[in-house]
């Protein structure tokens, strides 16, 4: 098989929405540092909605982009509070998985924390295959060739082979 084919986990972003309660910005920030050890960055609003009372720069959730090894270890926990069962609606055409995660403690490895409660987060994996760093490059970026690019059936064969993952349709 040519190696410029194979596909790979690029990076692993998680997220927790809290809107403008503090509170739960908090525990979602905890949560995410209780889940991986690292700590999240704050996402803040960008323009102003009146009807629900945001404003810029105001903090409404909070993200962490993993990559490298710690991602490979991971995605295994977070599938398994799944049940390892995902729907073909979780995955997009260009081959991005996305799935929530109810509560924390389905999560292998991860103890009820009184300060925390129960809270879900959100996880996106995004898969590529190598060459994509053409459409990240500051010189001369382009998009990766049709033949190239990731479609949903592949994306769905790599999490069935490497992670043992079962779609089926709800």
């Amino acid at each position: 098989m040519n190696p410029m084919r194979t596909i790979r986990v690029e990076k692993l972003t998680l997220n927790i929405g809290a809107g403008k309660d503090q509170a739960k910005l908090d525990k979602g920030e905890k949560l995410i540092k209780f889940i991986t050890g690292v700590a999240p960055v704050k996402t803040k609003t960008q323009e102003r909605i009146p009807g629900w009372g945001l404003r810029p720069g105001l903090p409404i959730g909070v993200k962490l982009t993993l990559r490298g090894s710690d991602v490979l270890k991971l995605i295994p926990r977070l599938l398994a509070a799944k049940g390892n069962k995902l729907q073909p609606s979780n995955i997009d055409e260009a081959g991005n998985v996305s799935f929530g995660i109810p509560e924390y403690i389905d999560i292998d490895g991860i103890q009820y924390n009184p300060e925390i409660g129960i809270l879900g987060l959100q996880a996106c994996l995004t898969l590529e295959r190598p060459g994509y760093r053409v459409k990240r490059r500051r010189c001369k970026n382009v998009k990766p060739g049709k033949r190239h690019r990731l479609t949903r059936e592949e994306a769905m064969e790599f999490m069935t082979s490497t992670f043992k993952t079962k779609f089926e349709e709800e």
